[in-house]
C-alpha cells in the first residue's frame, strides 16, 4: 500500500495540509480536500459539480466538521484554519492513518481504544459524493455528530455571505438546498441519522493556498445542517452529497460498485504487456487510477456521447493541446484504445480551417483557436493510436479530416500559421497572441510570445507529415505531396541549428531575428517518431537539456542562465503567469526527455531512471496523481494543479515507450 501515511505525517500540521486528495465522477465534477481537513484553496469541496458538463462547475458542499462523543469524551475530528491564521479545531492530531484504497482516500481516527473510518467516493457518471463513516473498532457506542457547510457559487471565485439567505428544508433522510431562484436544488442525505436544520453562516474560513497565490483568502460557508448518529463496532453511516435524490442510501453497495469500477480500470491496465514487468510495475500500475479521472464525457457531434480529457485539477477545463499529448499515455498505455477513438473522433467535429481548439470555454461559448500545434498533437495521436491497434477503418475514415490540417496549414490558416515556400517551415504569430505551449499572457502582455517559426513546432511539422505519407500508403492514397512537403521541411530545419551553442535555435525568423535561448521545446526534435536532425545533433541536443533544463521532476522551461529566469513561482497571478514559461519546470516534458534520451543512449535502464522520481512525487501535493508544474530552484516545490493529465499520460507513455525501444534493441 504505497500511498499510506501514518501519524508521523497525518498529525502534523504542515505536511497533513499540504498533501491533497481528488475523486472524480467522470464527466467533470469532483471532490477534493486535504488530509487534514482543512480548506487550502477556493477549489476544495466534497462536491463540484459541473452543471455544464465537463464545465461549468460549482461549488455545492464545502466540507463536514465531524465531532465524536466516545465514553466521556469529545474530540473534534475536522480541523480549519481561519482567515487570520488561527488553526482551530485541529481534529488531525486524531488521525492515525490515511491512505488510498485503490482512489479512493481513507482516513482512520484514533479515539482512545476506538478507530472511526471514513471513506469519500463518487458515483461515477453522476453529480454524487458519498462519504462513509464506520466504526471498525470501539468497545463502546460513538456518537458522531457532522456539520453541514454548503455553498452555491462558480468554483473560481469565492463568498461573502453578506445578507445571502438561502432555502434549506428538510426532506425524507436529510435536507434540500436552493440557494436562489433559478439555482440547481442539491441534497445532503444519510441514511438512519437525526437532522437538525441551521441556515446559519460560518465567516472567514481562511485558505492559506489562495493568500499564496496572491488572491483572497477568506471565505463564508453556510452550516446548512447537523446530522448525527450513534454507531456500534461494525456499524456505518453513509451521507450522500448530491444534485439529485437516490432511489435508496446504500453505502455498502455504492462503495461495491465503486471498487469494481476501479477493478475493471486496473484489469484493462494490466492487460496491455508493455510495462507489466517492469521493476516499477506495482507503482505505474496505480497510475491507472490517476489517468482514469481525467477521462470524461464531453456532448459530440454526433449520436453518442463523445470523449474528452480534463487538463488539471483543480481548475483546467478540456484543452486540445493538453488532450492530445496526454491520451496515448492516458489510454492506449492503459488499455483503453476505444477511449482513444472516441476522444479523436469527438475533436473532428470541432476542426476548423484546420485547427482544433486550444480550450472550451467554463460557460459554454464558442471554443478558441489560439494555438499553433494543437492540430499537430492530434495527427501524432491519430499515429499512436494505428500503431496500437492496426484500425485501418478508422484510419481511412478520419484521414480527409487529417488532410484537412495539412492543407490548411500549408496554404495559411488563422494567426498567420502557415508554411513558408522557400524552406518548407511552418511560421505562426501575431502580435497580441500566444500560439505555442508557452501561452502565458498577462493583459496585452504576452510573456513568451514566440512569434515565427518555433522549433518544436516544426518538430512536429516535419512529423506529421512523415506519419501522413504513412498512413497514405497504408489506406492506398497517393503519398507524394506529402513526402514533397516533408524533405522540404527536411532541408529547412538545418536552419535551427545554432553552430555556436551545439544546440538548436528555440524559433527561428523571430521579429528579433533567431532565438538563442535555452529551451527545453527542441527536445521533440529527438523524442517524437520522425526526427529532422542527424544522430550527432539528437546527441548534442540531449546533453544540452541534461546539462542545464533537467530536473527530477521534469525540464526547466528555460535555463537558469538565461535573461529573465524565474526559479520559483508563486505570488500574484502576473508574478506567476511571468514566471510559467521562465524557469518553471514543467512535468510532462521529463516524458519526452527520458524517451530522448533512451533514443540516443540506447540504456533503458539510465532512461526509467529520469522517470522514477516522478512516482515518489505521487506520495505527495496530490496523492496518487502528478502535479503540473515545479519551481526550477531547489528544493522545487510542486506547483500548479495537484493532478495534471499531460504529466500522468507522459510519465505512463514513457515508461512503456522505453520497455517497447528496449525489447525492439534486444
Amino acid at each position: 500500500m504505497p500511498f499510506r501515511f501514518g501519524r508521523g505525517i497525518c498529525c502534523v500540521e504542515e505536511p497533513a495540509e499540504t498533501l491533497e486528495w481528488l475523486v472524480t465522477n467522470g464527466r467533470g465534477s469532483y471532490a477534493s480536500g486535504t488530509v487534514a481537513g482543512m480548506l487550502t484553496r477556493r477549489y476544495h469541496g466534497l462536491l463540484v459539480a459541473a452543471l455544464n458538463p465537463p464545465v461549468g462547475r460549482y461549488l455545492l458542499v464545502a466540507k463536514f466538521d465531524e465531532t465524536v462523543k466516545y465514553g466521556d469524551e469529545s474530540v473534534a475530528l475536522s480541523s480549519n484554519r481561519w482567515a487570520d491564521g488561527t488553526v482551530d479545531p485541529k481534529g488531525y492530531v486524531n488521525i492515525e492513518s490515511f491512505y488510498l484504497d485503490g482512489g479512493i482516500p481513507v482516513w482512520n481516527y484514533a479515539v482512545a481504544d476506538a478507530v472511526l473510518e471514513k471513506r469519500v467516493w463518487m458515483e461515477q457518471g453522476a453529480d454524487t459524493t458519498f462519504i462513509r463513516y464506520k466504526l471498525l473498532r470501539g468497545s463502546g457506542p460513538l456518537d458522531l455528530n457532522l456539520k453541514i457547510f454548503v455553498n452555491y457559487r462558480d468554483y473560481h471565485g469565492s463568498t461573502s455571505a453578506g445578507g445571502w439567505k438561502m432555502d434549506v428544508r428538510p426532506i425524507e433522510n436529510g435536507v434540500a438546498v436552493n440557494a436562489y431562484e433559478g439555482a440547481v436544488p442539491f441534497y445532503v442525505l444519510a441514511d438512519k441519522a437525526v437532522v437538525e436544520i441551521r441556515n446559519q453562516w460560518n465567516y472567514g474560513f481562511g485558505l492559506s493556498l489562495e493568500e499564496y497565490r496572491g488572491l483572497g483568502s477568506s471565505e463564508d460557508h453556510l452550516l446548512a445542517a447537523e446530522m448525527s448518529r450513534t454507531l456500534n463496532e461494525g456499524e456505518s453511516l453513509t451521507v450522500v452529497a448530491s444534485t439529485a435524490v437516490p432511489d435508496k442510501i446504500d453505502g455498502d453497495a455504492s462503495l461495491a460498485e465503486r471498487k469494481a469500477y476501479e477493478e475493471s480500470i486496473l484489469r484493462t491496465f494490466r492487460n496491455k504487456t508493455a510495462i507489466r514487468n517492469s521493476a516499477d510495475s506495482a507503482q505505474i500500475e496505480r497510475l491507472a487510477f490517476a489517468a482514469d479521472q481525467f477521462i470524461v464525457a464531453r456532448p459530440s457531434h454526433g449520436e453518442k456521447p463523445g470523449s474528452t480529457v480534463i487538463a488539471g485539477y483543480h481548475w483546467f477545463g478540456d484543452w486540445g493541446r493538453d488532450t492530445m499529448v496526454s491520451l496515448p499515455g492516458l489510454t492506449l498505455t492503459a488499455g483503453r484504445a476505444e477511449v482513444a477513438r472516441d476522444i479523436i473522433e469527438t475533436f473532428a467535429g470541432f476542426i476548423s480551417e484546420g485547427m482544433l481548439p486550444n480550450r472550451f470555454p467554463e460557460a459554454g461559448q464558442a471554443p478558441e483557436y489560439n494555438t499553433v500545434d494543437a492540430a499537430l498533437w492530434y495527427l501524432e495521436a491519430v499515429r499512436t493510436y494505428f500503431d496500437d491497434t492496426g484500425d485501418k477503418k478508422f484510419l481511412s475514415a478520419i484521414f480527409p479530416a487529417l488532410k484537412g490540417i495539412i492543407d490548411f496549414y500549408t496554404k495559411g490558416t488563422r494567426y498567420g500559421i502557415k508554411a513558408d515556400p522557400e524552406d518548407g517551415l511552418l511560421h505562426a504569430g501575431e502580435e497580441g497572441v500566444q500560439l505555442t505551449w508557452m501561452d502565458a499572457k498577462v493583459g496585452d502582455w504576452v510573456v513568451t510570445p514566440r512569434m515565427g517559426k518555433p522549433v518544436e513546432v516544426n518538430a512536429l511539422w516535419y512529423n506529421a507529415l512523415r506519419s501522413m505519407s504513412a498512413f497514405a500508403r497504408i489506406i492506398g492514397r497517393p503519398p507524394a505531396e506529402f513526402d514533397a512537403a516533408a524533405e522540404l521541411a527536411l532541408s529547412g530545419f538545418e536552419r535551427f541549428w545554432n553552430p555556436d551553442k551545439g544546440y538548436c535555435f528555440d524559433v527561428v525568423d523571430g521579429p528579433h531575428g533567431n532565438d538563442p535561448a535555452l529551451r527545453p521545446n527542441q527536445i521533440f526534435a529527438v523524442s517524437l517518431p520522425a526526427s529532422p536532425l542527424d544522430p550527432e545533433r539528437q546527441k548534442k541536443v540531449v546533453d544540452a537539456c541534461a546539462g542545464k533544463l533537467l530536473t527530477s521532476h521534469g525540464l526547466r522551461s528555460l535555463s537558469p542562465e538565461g535573461p529573465g529566469y524565474k526559479g520559483v513561482y508563486g505570488g500574484d497571478q502576473p508574478s506567476r503567469d511571468g514566471a510559467y514559461h521562465q524557469g518553471t519546470v514543467w512535468g510532462w516534458l521529463i516524458g519526452p526527455f527520458a524517451v530522448a534520451h533512451m533514443k540516443v543512449y540506447g540504456d533503458a535502464e539510465k532512461a526509467r531512471g529520469f522517470l522514477r522520481p516522478m512516482l515518489d512525487h505521487t506520495k505527495s501535493a496530490g496523492v496518487g496523481s502528478m502535479s503540473e508544474i515545479f519551481d526550477g530552484d531547489p528544493p522545487m516545490k510542486p506547483r500548479g494543479c495537484i493532478a495534471q493529465a499531460w504529466t500522468v499520460g507522459e510519465v505512463l507513455r514513457a515508461f512503456a515507450e522505453i520497455d517497447k525501444m528496449s525489447r525492439t534493441k534486444g
